[in-house]
């Protein structure tokens, strides 16, 4: 072979050698490129994927569960709370509502038919849930409570505030003891004082408990002095300077009823009642058997209507939740006047206005020996009133004069008050009886028991809630 041949040969091989090489070290950088480590810019991506999902990892947090009971719904709205510190004002209401628990615990009771409905509507405003205790101050959470000052219903309104922020108020109806319209117009009136006065919650119950117009002047004063203007360092009338803290430690009770020795029943956190839409006039009883509604729970939640008759007021009805598909369904298949009573209208009151008051004269015809004092502890009346109702200046009388009295009411724990018989020597006579409620005992059936109206056993009871309690002491005067 020759010389040429061989270099050929040997050429090619090396030729097809080096292709072979280059094609095994190919295979080996490709599998060894598919379990190598990737470079940093190959992993970047997958890191800061990670590092995004880790925060919203730790961000995401349990859906808080929904109080069942609208005390502790109340509880976590508390807005009023901070920095109130060690403060003897409020220690000393907090004292009181500790050593008298049955205080709350009634008002609690009564209030259970319309603390649903306040704190929602306190919640859409964002105001603070306290405001939510504010009735059990106020009026005990009585709809029908009224003041000496002519105060009336839940939020205690006196009748110009009423008709300023649109409380109609005539015979038949009064705005003031509306559930729904007075507190919305409580809501009303409260967010336009925290608004005057900067903000400041504090200042705005005072207002409403004593008026702009004295917390401003106090506040004035003190600004001439160089004093603070804060709530607690203004000089404001005696019932005022209780009025904040009172709602305060109130809170405080409410906060842990338990370490106050109060028990609290539960409110189930649901609307108690709904609004249903009428188009005509209708008597409560009529109403109240149609749903089979207790005529007197109805009458609680439309309080407004004085002489429960549907007239001059809104053209709804609040009905238990549960009885107002029955209620409207009822309303569609019957004739208008199977829902009037064929009775005459009359005022059926557990307080007094000034219209009821006008419609409940009597007179009185002075003795030898009568003087003012002696009349008035004799027919439950206060002698400035018997003075005022008369036009006397004095208090000389003649045997033979005629005075005109009028029904009113004795002020009793908290600012509720109850009306007094309209006939003293009358009622003195009727006898009265302590009655044990038993289990199952309610108040309709203790009323029907002892034949009397249960507005009445009401009125005889001031402190009794809707619940009763099995060992409790009711007091039943003998209708005949």
């Amino acid at each position: 072979m020759s010389s040429s041949i061989r270099k050929s040969i040997n050429s090619d091989a090396l030729t097809r050698l080096a292709q072979a090489i280059a094609v095994a070290v190919s295979a080996t950088l490709a599998g060894c490129s598919s379990h190598a480590p990737q470079s940093e810019a190959t992993h970047t991506p997958n890191i800061a994927a990670r590092a995004k999902q880790k925060p919203i990892w730790l961000s995401e947090k349990p859906t808080p569960q929904i109080p069942q009971d609208v005390w502790e719904r109340m509880r976590q709205g508390f807005q009023l709370q901070d920095n109130l510190g060690v403060n003897p004002r409020i220690e000393q209401q907090r004292l009181w509502f500790a050593s008298n628990p049955s205080f709350l615990e009634n008002a609690g009771e009564r209030g259970s038919l319309y603390i649903h409905y306040i704190v929602e509507r306190l919640e859409e405003r964002n105001m603070p849930l306290e405001l939510a205790l504010l009735p059990v101050i106020e009026s005990a959470y009585n709809p029908m409570a009224y003041s000496r000052a002519n105060a009336v219903g839940l939020w205690q309104f006196i009748p110009s505030t009423g008709r300023y922020f649109n409380l109609r108020q005539t015979r038949f109806y009064d705005g003031r003891r509306d559930i729904t319209a007075s507190t919305n117009a409580a809501m009303d009136y409260l967010t336009r004082l925290h608004d005057m006065f900067n903000g400041d919650w504090l200042l705005a119950l005072a207002a409403y408990n004593a008026g702009e117009g004295t917390v401003s002047r106090a506040i004035e004063r003190n600004e001439k002095l160089g004093l603070p203007t804060d709530y607690w360092n203004l000089p404001l009338p005696a019932e005022t300077q209780a009025y904040v803290p009172k709602l305060l430690a109130l809170s405080q009770v409410v906060m842990a009823p338990e370490a106050y020795g109060v028990n609290l029943n539960p409110i189930a956190n649901e609307p108690y009642f709904q609004v249903v839409e009428i188009n005509q006039r209708m008597d409560l009883s009529k109403v109240a058997a149609v749903a089979n509604i207790d005529e007197d729970e109805l009458f609680q939640l439309n309080p407004a209507f004085k002489q429960r008759t549907t007239i001059d007021g809104p053209q709804h009805l609040l009905v238990p939740t549960s009885k107002a598909q029955l209620l409207t369904t009822s309303l569609q298949t019957m004739r208008p006047e199977e829902l009037i009573s064929k009775k005459p209208l009359k005022p059926v009151f557990d307080g007094a206005d000034s219209t009821a008051v006008a419609s409940a004269k009597r007179s009185y015809r002075v003795k030898r020996g009568d003087n003012l004092g002696s009349i008035a502890k004799a027919n439950n009346v206060d002698v400035k009133d018997l003075q005022r109702w008369n036009k006397l200046s004095g208090k000389n009388l003649k045997p033979g004069q005629t005075l005109v009295m009028q029904d009113t009411g004795k002020r009793s724990s908290g600012r509720v008050n109850t009306v007094v018989a309209a006939n003293s020597k009358t009622s003195t006579k009727k006898q009265k009886t302590q009655y044990k409620v038993k289990q199952g005992d309610s108040l309709y059936i203790v009323a029907k028991r002892f034949n009397v109206e249960m507005q009445h056993l009401k009125r005889w009871n001031p402190r009794v809630g809707q619940a009763l309690k099995p060992g409790q002491m009711l007091t039943v005067a003998n209708p005949h």
